[in-house]
């Protein structure tokens, strides 16, 4: 970039540099205090020195709202990146990146994240930690699975995960009731059913929080370590609705298939308390475990309409 740039146009908004062979942006960059809007597509982008030193804290890093960098060259999201608190809206698709640094969470400020196109194999939960987040592109990576911690993203309108590896959806992605796109082809978990019943026996621990938990034993903050308090506070209430039991670390893990705006079936990882719940073990308990699972994905396929629309053609 030409030295002096700041002196020439100290009210630029607008800075489009794509497609230039550009291998680094300058320190003169640094002193733009109006510029909204960086575009530095398809460059060399991604060594050492691509980004200048200071950028959080010079007036760039206070103005920029909008950063395209994709078509470059990052193995990994630039550090310096992190602090820019202001930025609405982020583009590394079509990098050579491996993963999402969990300090991604600190872009409090961020709308549109677009990291399509890399070799990403999995999603820290940090990202849901982003409060106005509205879109989000993870699609053309190598991911095997969704955190369900996701499902706190409350603002989230569209999530494109087309051509990944993933084999089911995490039940609580229903929990998103804002989600107006998910696009989800390409994926295993569009053609193929998977199922997973490895359970862990619960820990005499469990077993005691179980007991308390489903038998409303009375307790005080009191009469508990901090610790004892902290972990039946945790506990998670099995989706069969003939249960009435609740679970902590120890789980059976089962992928249904839930009717999705009653055109698709998509395979749902959900949590249930005990073996007993989905693989009975008589036939006389079969007839009522059968009536509870289909209780419960009639009531996941109602929550899954909430969805308007799922690409995946």
């Amino acid at each position: 970039l030409p030295a002096g740039l700041s002196q020439w146009f100290p009210a630029l908004e607008v800075l489009d540099v794509s497609g230039t062979g550009l291998a680094e942006l300058g320190a003169e960059l640094l002193a733009l205090p109006q510029l909204h809007t960086l575009l530095a597509k398809n460059n060399r982008l991604g060594g050492p020195g691509s980004l200048p030193k200071g950028l959080a804290e010079a007036p760039l890093g206070r103005s920029l709202r909008v950063l395209n960098l994709s078509g470059n060259r990052f193995a990994e999201v630039p550090p310096a990146l992190l602090g820019l608190r202001g930025l609405q809206s982020l583009s590394l698709g079509g990098n050579r990146l491996h993963g999402i640094p969990p300090d991604i969470q600190e872009l409090r400020s961020l709308e549109f994240l677009y990291l399509g196109g890399n070799f990403i194999t999995s999603i820290p939960p940090e990202l849901a930690n982003l409060p106005s987040l509205s879109y989000l592109v993870l699609c053309d990576n190598k991911i095997q699975s969704i955190p369900p911690q996701l499902a706190q993203l409350h603002s989230l309108r569209s999530l494109s995960l087309h051509n990944n590896l993933l084999t089911y959806l995490p039940r609580e992605i229903l929990n998103l009731v804002h989600l107006e796109e998910l696009s989800l082809r390409g994926n295993p978990l569009v053609v193929r059913f998977v199922r997973d019943l490895t359970y862990n026996p619960p820990s005499l621990q469990e077993l005691a929080g179980r007991t308390i938990k489903t038998r409303n034993v009375p307790y005080a903050p009191s009469d508990l370590p901090e610790n004892l308090v902290r972990y039946l506070s945790l506990a998670s209430n099995c989706p069969n609705p003939k249960c009435g039991g609740v679970y902590f670390d120890s789980c059976v893990r089962q992928i249904k298939f839930v009717d999705f705006c009653g055109k698709y079936r998509l395979p749902l990882m959900h949590y249930l308390c005990s073996p007993e719940c989905s693989s009975p073990c008589s036939s006389a308990s079969q007839s009522s475990t059968s009536q509870s699972e289909s209780d419960s994905e009639d009531e996941a396929s109602v929550a899954a309409r909430r969805m308007q629309k799922v690409l995946l053609g």
